[in-house]
């Protein structure tokens, strides 16, 4: 197949979509590493609740594609050899670097030390950080870097499987089947409760990572999305809102019928929303241009980067007199110039920097900007 650019186009737009969204959850009245001293219940929460349902989702869907993909023209060791050295060296380099001042400002604000940076950084490696708020300060997973973790789980725990797997590209996807697909996930919202990131269990991720490897490469996928888009696109839009609606409302206790009601939408929700967007990518994204190239390399250390600058640009704005919208619009605007001035000037320019940040080498990027490159 030649190179899907609608997915990198879906990565590089989801890159950006988490980037806000940790904005938002800085004004939000959920728990989260700093607040805003006045934080909305409604309008920020409800955009912050409809991003939820299927941002992190999308990525695991694009990166069980990939890694179809990815093993069309690797061994078992290359690909997790990749897997190492894209996930793995951001995510060390993010747990013992970028981490440790999030969680210092996390126990400063929450009021759980007093003190410089240089006298809490030994407390760093005092027990495991769990939660937010929470006494153990090693965050093992890098906080938001977890998906680097859990990716990096799911590819090798999955690999075997992999290679036993070989499922048809051109074997055909029913529409029947593929809306079937909805049901596993909402058993798994409503029944299971393992580890929750990012608003989903970690089972339910792996389920879509699973989906995105077997069912979403089939060269049928994408028609039937563009046939299912306006069904998908009514279902998505009114489940989001019966959901939105129903978690603002306060959410009732596990096991009523009303929960498990409002769990069974949610999924579906999700499910909806991812095959609204892949169908709109397909039918409007599948090009490349100077802006994906660049956007499509940035991406990972855009990733790494984001939550630790607005975190510390949280910190400094969270006691000023100002309103929310003002506070938004000015941490957005001076994190994103922050965060693509490193990339632009320092991690682009230095190879060692690059491969801390899980960014290409130079030689497969002029491989990737090569016309008709395959994946």
């Amino acid at each position: 197949m030649s190179r899907q650019y609608d997915l990198d186009w879906i990565r590089v737009l989801a890159t950006l979509a988490v980037f806000i969204y940790h904005a938002l959850m800085f004004f939000n009245p959920w728990a989260w590493h700093v607040k805003n001293n006045v934080t909305d219940p409604t309008y920020i929460t409800a955009i912050s609740l409809f991003m939820s349902s299927w941002l992190m989702p999308i990525f695991f869907a694009v990166s069980g594609i990939n890694s179809y993909f990815a093993l069309q023209k690797r061994t078992g060791w290359q690909y997790m050899k990749e897997r190492i050295g894209r996930l793995g060296i951001p995510l060390l380099f993010g747990v013992m670097v970028l981490t440790p001042p999030q969680v210092y400002m996390e126990r400063v604000s929450h009021e759980q030390f007093s003190g410089s940076f240089i006298s809490w950084y030994p407390h760093y490696f005092e027990g495991v950080y769990l939660d937010i708020g929470g006494s153990g300060n090693f965050a093992f997973v890098g906080l938001h870097l977890w998906y680097l973790f859990v990716l990096l789980v799911f590819s090798t725990i999955t690999l075997p499987f992999f290679q036993k797997l070989k499922p048809s590209i051109s074997k055909e996807l029913k529409p029947l089947q593929l809306l079937s697909l909805s049901i596993p996930l909402m058993l798994l919202n409503i029944l299971v409760d393992v580890v929750n990131l990012g608003g989903w269990d970690i089972s339910f991720y792996l389920v879509i990572f699973l989906y995105g490897y077997i069912f979403f490469t089939k060269a049928s996928f994408k028609s039937i999305c563009q046939r299912m888009l306006p069904i998908t696109m009514v279902t998505s839009l009114f489940t989001t809102v019966f959901f939105v609606y129903g978690f603002m409302s306060g959410m009732p206790a596990a096991g009523n019928v009303l929960s498990i009601i409002l769990a069974s939408v949610k999924a579906l929700s999700c499910w909806s929303w991812l095959l609204v967007i892949f169908a709109l990518a397909d039918r409007k994204l599948s090009f490349s241009n100077n802006w994906l190239k660049y956007g499509n390399q940035a991406s990972m250390p855009f990733y790494v980067l984001h939550q630790p600058v607005i975190v510390t640009l949280g910190f400094m704005l969270a006691d000023l007199d100002w309103s929310i919208p003002a506070k938004l619009v000015i941490l957005l605007t001076i994190a994103f110039v922050i965060i693509m001035t490193i990339y632009h000037f320092i991690i682009l320019r230095i190879s060692f920097i690059r491969i801390l940040f899980g960014t290409k080498a130079k030689r497969e990027e002029r491989m990737y900007n090569k016309p008709n490159v395959k994946i």
